[in-house]
């Protein structure tokens, strides 16, 4: 079993930062590759960003590439989301999850359907 937990969402204005965290408990977090994903009203969840086990590969959806970073910090069991110049658009409420598979040292899934544990998400608003 592996909980997990977001922080940081808040309402900020176009243009500013915010950092989520997401702190696990329970299994070896250090051997699950995580993501972040994210959902606006009436719309469908999003891949936002992911990472492998050991934070050497990351992935991210091109809406969000060279704006948002995904780093971990496995002694801290952490995952964490750096979000510049964030946008309107990047309103949504924002989830962590961990994916319990291994594909390659490199592996990080883009897809909701891969990831075994979800948070319970952490609302982002950006205003105009």
């Amino acid at each position: 079993q592996v909980r997990l937990v977001e922080s940081g969402g808040g309402l900020v204005q176009a243009g500013g930062s915010l950092r989520l965290s997401c702190a696990a408990s329970g299994r070896t977090f250090a051997s699950h590759a995580m993501g972040w994903f994210r959902q606006a009203p009436e719309k469908e969840r999003e891949f936002v960003a992911a990472i492998n086990w050991n934070g050497g590969s990351t992935y991210y959806a091109d809406s969000v590439k060279g704006r948002f970073t995904i780093t971990r910090d496995n002694a801290k069991n952490t995952v964490y989301l750096q979000m510049n110049s964030l946008k309107p658009e990047d309103t949504a409420v924002y989830y962590c999850a961990a994916d319990l598979t291994y594909n390659g040292p490199t592996y990080a899934s883009q897809s909701g359907d891969d990831y075994t544990y979800w948070g319970q998400g952490t609302q982002v608003t950006i205003s105009s």
